[in-house]
């Protein structure tokens, strides 16, 4: 596996350096288009709707809309951004696992202890299992403020994204009102179903029917020699990727224990300095993202200015 985030959890003064790797994969077989006629690859192209040019993907630059007027933001002004390059995971609550609502879940990381000693590591994971909680944590991923849900599985701290509770949809249709009546007969029914499917919840026990036979179809057109030169055809050969994992040196974790115990007695003067420490950093990030906007609106005016020459 490739490491696609390294950073560290954070709880009180307690630092557990941390790489995250995608626990899950897609199995969907992947397609690409090709025309009906001569089986020829279908490309799509960046095209401004102003210049006509093709655009390259690193001249690229995100906007919005709104009442009728566009805002344009460069990369610069969204590494200005205060969260943007945070690398922790920021517990702020130990909750019941059972007060997580399952529909909040999205996509899972499963976390490996970086550095030379796993102590700080071992000792998150066995306090989740010892108290029967879940760590509610903050973090930021591909330039977004993420939740999450930090637990253990087996051996492993896994990570788990959660949606923000304003991104969970209100249930606004008729039927979950229904006030229908249902008979005592009806249930003692429906129950006896339920106890004769009854059993233990074994996944691996379940497959992807559709992508089974759509494999096997694919294994019979090459096998018929149902198939295109892929290099004669597109003009392209089939490549390989490659990724490394890179090294992160051990945080500096002294003392377990006296951090635990500052971490206890933090008094809320302490709290109010980490505000403070806060305040200026959000003043810093201001004041960047000013400079930014400033520098993206003279590319914008030069753009301007060279097109206008051309057109003359």
């Amino acid at each position: 596996m490739r490491a696609i985030w390294s950073g560290s959890i954070t709880f009180g003064l307690v630092n557990v350096p941390v790489k995250a790797y995608g626990a899950t994969d897609d199995h969907d077989i992947s397609f690409h288009q090709v025309h009906n006629e001569d089986g020829g690859r279908i490309r799509y192209e960046r095209r401004c709707e102003v210049c006509e040019e093709i655009v390259e993907y690193s001249d690229i630059d995100k906007a919005f809309e709104e009442d009728g007027e566009t805002v344009v933001l460069t990369g610069e002004d969204f590494d200005a951004l205060p969260e943007a390059d945070n690398n922790e995971i920021e517990v702020v609550q130990f909750v019941p696992a059972d007060q997580v609502d399952p529909i909040m879940m999205e996509k899972s990381y499963y976390l490996e202890p970086e550095g030379k000693t796993p102590k700080s590591y071992l000792l998150l994971r066995e306090t989740l299992k010892e108290t029967d909680r879940t760590a509610i944590v903050k973090f930021a991923l591909r330039q977004k403020t993420r939740l999450g849900a930090l637990h253990v599985r087996g051996n492993v701290l896994v990570l788990q994204g959660m949606h923000w509770a304003d991104e969970v949809r209100d249930v606004d249709f008729k039927g979950a009102k229904s006030k229908a009546k249902i008979g005592k007969k009806e249930l003692e029914l429906s129950s006896a179903l339920v106890e004769q499917y009854s059993s233990d919840f074994t996944p691996e026990e379940f497959e992807d029917d559709y992508q089974i036979e759509l494999r096997k179809l694919i294994d019979a057109k090459f096998a018929q020699g149902d198939t295109l030169d892929t290099e004669e055809t597109f003009g392209e050969k089939s490549g390989s990727k490659t990724g490394s994992d890179g090294d992160g040196e051990d945080a500096d974790v002294v003392d377990l224990m006296a951090a635990l115990e500052a971490s206890l007695g933090r008094t809320s003067g302490d709290a109010g300095g980490k505000k403070s420490t806060k305040k200026a950093a959000k003043k810093t990030a201001k004041k960047k993202a000013t400079k930014s906007a400033k520098k993206s609106a003279e590319k914008t005016t030069k753009k301007t200015n060279k097109k206008t020459s051309k057109s003359a």
